[in-house]
């Protein structure tokens, strides 16, 4: 790695940090390196409901500054009974964390993506289409995703999420605050009912030509169908 590659450290649960993750912001430091600050607030865990987990995110989000001093911080709200950062409440908390950071510091943000779906499903797609949503009109600097199937599956992760991570994120920047929420609302409802049957979805070698690496016939079908179920919710692509 180079020194301006992103260099991590996570902080602990809630608000807490060891002696190894000290030890590594030293050695990054005394490097001169790009340090990523990273931590999952749990909601439903430690720091209790969605206003708490919302304030301990702010807390996180500052912490990673002052106590680290990254670069940037990498967050990533989660739910302690789906594993997802892209449920409704998690989604609100990101939202709201973001915005109050944003409005009032200079500090760069990031936000980690993890679907209950697996790749080359619909409701992958349109899962962190929420969350993409949600960052840009938030006013997240750094997208970092997607793992896909929780991020617990080996190869469950390819680059069509991430197409559609940015796309989605460049369509709802600018739109009003009002519209984003009733596009949100109508497309969360659309999945959230799913998150214990979740479809396991394909491997990267299934839905993906590891020669050419791309995106096989279904694989784009089913991206374009979520596209056009987004565009039905009121997203307009630019």
């Amino acid at each position: 790695m180079q020194s301006y590659d992103s260099h991590e450290v996570s902080q602990l649960n809630e608000l807490k940090i060891d002696l190894d993750a000290i030890s590594v912001i030293a050695h990054y430091h005394a490097n001169s390196d790009i340090i990523m600050d990273e931590q999952m607030p749990i909601y439903g865990g430690y720091a209790g409901g969605l206003e708490e987990t919302a304030i301990i995110d702010v807390a996180t989000s500052i912490n990673a500054f002052v106590m680290s001093g990254a670069s940037w911080h990498l967050d990533g709200p989660v739910h302690i009974r789906w594993g997802s950062t892209n449920t409704r409440e998690t989604l609100a908390i990101a939202g709201w964390a973001c915005a109050a950071v944003t409005n009032n510091t200079d500090f760069l943000m990031g936000n980690q993506y993890y679907p209950c779906a697996g790749p080359c499903t619909e409701m992958c797609f349109l899962e962190l289409a929420a969350q993409a949503i949600t960052d840009s009109a938030s006013g997240r600097e750094i997208l970092s995703g997607v793992a896909s199937a929780k991020g617990v599956v080996t190869d469950k992760t390819t680059g069509m999420e991430a197409r559609m991570m940015g796309e989605v994120a460049r369509a709802a920047a600018g739109v009003d605050i009002a519209e984003i929420n009733k596009i949100l609302d109508k497309l969360v409802s659309s999945y959230e009912k799913n998150y214990g049957s979740a479809p396991a979805g394909k491997t990267f070698q299934e839905c993906y030509d590891v020669k050419t690496v791309t995106p096989t016939d279904e694989h784009v079908k089913v991206y374009e169908q979520a596209r056009k179920k987004l565009e039905s919710f009121g997203l307009v692509f630019k």
